[in-house]
């Protein structure tokens, strides 16, 4: 694993690469409120070890990347995706395949929107169409916005109570597979000590923007393939299904009890589906 700290896009984001750069190259862009660690090392090194060039970041407000004040709005989608081609630029990547979760797999969609030319296939996770669809469909589990409320109570200097609450918020959307805690605790450990500043992870609450972008799956023509849990509580299995719809000769894969996650159970259905799709056209 190689770090480098960028400057792109007038801020500062930080990269942590695997496997040989002659590689394709593939881009992990992770969901809201969650630092690369949630794209665990060991993922990332089972892929580089498939032939790939593996590239994971933080986002603004996460990890060792640029940070704001708790509470502020800084920035919109559009400048998420900004700073995803700001990465390739600095890694001389003209293009790239994308793996997105959640919020990542919308970043995708705008990227394979707004520079198609730079984006070689889509490989999304547990998202959802990005547009005004998205509202008509089945919407998040009360127990996860429940859960979610309990934050502003937190001790965040505390250690032990913060890691906790990081941990035990994968828990709450994790489906009937067994939770790993050992590793979500130790991953919850890793993002709590890299971050420079924990609490401005909330600021994605206040995220908008994008609606250039809105319903134009249709003009995405890259090979592209949808993995969906079918006990996704955040974004219901629904939300995979439209968006399988929706953008031209998607290919749907159902995670037989997966939840809103990356459970190593499916690691290996995950990877596969990224070098098959990348396959394609590198």
């Amino acid at each position: 694993m190689k770090q480098q700290l960028l400057q792109t896009n007038q801020v500062e984001i930080n990269t942590e690469s695997f496997g040989n750069p002659n590689d394709p190259p593939v881009l992990l862009i992770m969901g809201a409120m969650s630092s690369l660690d949630w794209w665990d090392e060991k993922f990332c090194e089972r892929l580089a070890a498939k032939g790939r060039y593996v590239i994971r970041y933080d986002h603004r407000d996460l990890g060792e990347s640029v940070v704001y004040e708790p509470g502020t709005s800084n920035y919109t989608i559009t400048d998420l995706a900004d700073d995803a081609f700001g990465i390739l630029d600095a890694y001389s990547i003209e293009k790239v395949n994308i793996m997105g979760m959640s919020l990542g797999g919308m970043i995708g969609q705008i990227m394979a929107i707004k520079h198609p030319e730079r984006v070689l296939s889509l490989t999304i996770h547990a998202s959802s169409v990005f547009g005004t669809e998205q509202a008509e469909l089945p919407q998040m589990d009360q127990k996860i916005l429940d859960f979610h409320g309990k934050s502003t109570s937190i001790n965040w200097a505390d250690k032990e109570e913060a890691v906790a609450y990081l941990a035990d918020g994968w828990a709450v959307l994790s489906g009937s597979k067994p939770f790993e805690k050992k590793r979500m605790y130790a991953l919850a450990e890793r993002e709590y000590t890299r971050a420079k500043q924990i609490q401005s992870r909330f600021n994605y609450m206040f995220l908008g923007g994008g609606e250039e972008y809105f319903d134009r799956m249709n003009e995405i023509t890259v090979p592209t393939i949808i993995l969906h849990g079918t006990e996704d509580r955040a974004l219901p299995l629904e939300h995979g299904q439209a968006l399988a719809k929706a953008i031209p000769h998607a290919e749907l894969v159902t995670l037989e009890g997966t939840g809103h996650e990356l459970h190593t159970d499916d690691w290996e259905i995950i990877i596969d589906a990224i070098v098959r799709n990348s396959s394609v056209v590198s």
